[in-house]
């Protein structure tokens, strides 16, 4: 969608409410509510942008779903002791159901399928518009719902399923099982895919289609074990005529390159000059303009977060004796000595804050480059504009290899993984290779492992991958130095939840909290 769109002011339609706050804020009875509120098309209009303002938000996309998802990979490392303790217990895995993190986007996606639901339940009235057009816009408000509830599925196990507006606390509901959640979650997304388009104009780009539904659908599939289904929706992305890999890597991760044929499913956040939007829920006229995730990461930055070391030596390179150095490797991530601001400065030991990583036994300085602004900029707070890519082709494919080489297709999943290798600025040598073999379903799992990894670090894919790998039983070796069986496979239910649910009793946490 345009960018200006998201601009403009968002009401909270409906008193203000949360499935897990105690206290009830007192309705405006000058202000707007559901009841006097989606009466036509344009009401209907931003209700729904109020669900996308919710994703965008400082308490979502902007930062904390990054931080909860970097933080419980192995993708990452504290950049030093800069890195607040919230986000460092959860690098560490010392959480508990007190973690602020964690309770943020908890409540976030919570109040999000409140939006959701409000748009949703209160629609019937909407005449003034084309019956196609108020399906598609139910439709986007469904998907944010069903992906507001993968995120927490995935990560919490099974958590209350509000599939209505909810106007009191008495409305609060128990834990489902994550069997009902998942169910849920693939009834909507079956349905909903003939109500989205293919693509939009370019003012309507940001908006949710069919492409982005049926990839929610295979990640739901992926991460019950279900491949034969998730091979299913993956085929219709790859075969749908709408999608390609970008010759550029890098073009996936530039404020200049947004929406390019290879993006799936972005967040749209718009530069406005620094202006960043510290709110949580997406409110007023700034609502999720910007993101801060080039403050928080970049080498002059607050470097909050680092590649880790095993990322790192993860990249294939000729200083191991690998035939080729991934040209991914210096796409993701800055070195001290190399060229930034357009090539007017050159990055130094000095400032990078914090740590050093250790690479190929060499101890040195290494920061992220994955969006961040500093390719062209040289500022001392980098706020910005740069699009989140949330799905991306290079995935639908890495999966299609997954999903064959479960189902027994071993030639047709190294031809996926040697797709992805082939882009023109990368063109690593295919598969095989001395270090990866690919005669076995075992061999081809451990290059999928690798090629998700250096293809998607950074780009909060690789927390899941550890998920549903673990939970299907695929890992021949935990990645995560400190987990624990009983207690790391799954997220606390926030402390606030379990005070202010009635539905929800102590016994009902998760293990090991």
């Amino acid at each position: 969608m345009k960018k200006n769109i998201i601009l403009s002011s968002l009401l909270f339609l409906g008193i203000a409410f949360s499935c897990n706050e105690d206290v009830l804020e007192q309705s405006n009875p000058n202000g707007v509510t559901v009841d006097n509120y989606y009466k036509n098309g344009a009401e209907l209009t931003s209700g729904v942008t109020s669900v996308y303002s919710m994703l965008k938000s400082n308490n979502l996309v902007a930062r904390e779903w990054f931080f909860l998802h970097d933080m419980r990979s192995d993708d990452v490392s504290a950049g030093g002791g800069q890195l607040e303790t919230p986000r460092n217990q959860l690098l560490l895995g010392t959480h508990d159901s007190g973690n602020s993190v964690l309770g943020t986007v908890w409540l976030a996606y919570y109040r999000l399928i409140h939006r959701a639901n409000s748009v949703v339940d209160n629609s019937s009235e909407v005449a003034d518009i084309v019956a196609a057009d108020k399906a598609r816009l139910l439709a986007e408000a469904r998907f944010l719902r069903a992906y507001a509830y993968y995120e927490l599925v995935s990560m919490w196990g099974g958590v209350p399923l509000y599939k209505n507006y909810v106007l009191t606390l008495d409305g609060n509901l128990p834990r489902s099982t994550d069997a009902e959640v998942y169910a849920y979650i693939i009834a909507e997304l079956k349905e909903i895919q003939e109500q989205l388009p293919a693509a939009y104009d370019a003012g309507n780009q940001g908006r949710v289609t069919k492409g982005a539904a049926q990839m929610l659908l295979a990640r739901v599939f992926l991460q019950q074990g279900n491949y034969a289904d998730a091979k299913t929706e993956l085929l219709k992305v790859y075969n749908s005529n709408v999608y390609a890999l970008v010759d550029n890597y890098n073009d996936n991760f530039l404020e200049e390159t947004e929406f390019n044929k290879e993006s799936i499913f972005e967040v749209n956040f718009y530069p406005s000059g620094g202006v960043y939007n510290w709110d949580g829920d997406g409110n007023g006229a700034t609502a999720g303009t910007e993101t801060v995730r080039t403050q928080e990461y970049s080498a002059i930055g607050w470097r909050n977060a680092i590649p880790s070391n095993s990322l790192l030596n993860d990249f294939e390179k000729t200083t191991k004796g690998d035939t080729k150095t991934d040209p991914r490797y210096d796409d993701s991530f800055y070195f001290t000595g190399e060229k930034y601001n357009k090539g007017a400065s050159t990055l130094t030991d000095g400032q990078q804050n914090g740590n050093a990583s250790v690479v190929d036994g060499v101890t040195q300085k290494v920061s992220w480059q994955k969006y961040s602004l500093m390719y062209k900029m040289n500022e001392s707070f980098l706020t910005g504009g740069i699009n989140q890519r949330i799905m991306r082709f290079a995935e639908t494919i890495l999966s299609l290899a997954e999903a064959e080489n479960e189902l027994g297709n071993i030639p047709q999943a190294v031809k996926y993984l040697n797709m992805v290798r082939a882009r023109k600025s990368v063109s690593m040598p295919p598969y095989p290779t001395a270090k990866y073999p690919v005669t076995t379903k075992d061999q081809v799992f451990a290059a999928i492992m690798h090629e998700r990894r250096v293809e998607h670090s950074g780009e909060q894919i690789r927390n899941r991958d550890l998920l549903r790998w673990r939970k299907n039983g695929k890992l021949k070796a935990e990645p995560l130095a400190y987990f624990q069986a009983n207690r790391h496979e799954l997220l606390p239910i926030p402390q606030q939840e379990v005070d202010n649910n009635a539905k929800i009793e102590a016994t009902d946490q998760n293990p090991g909290y």
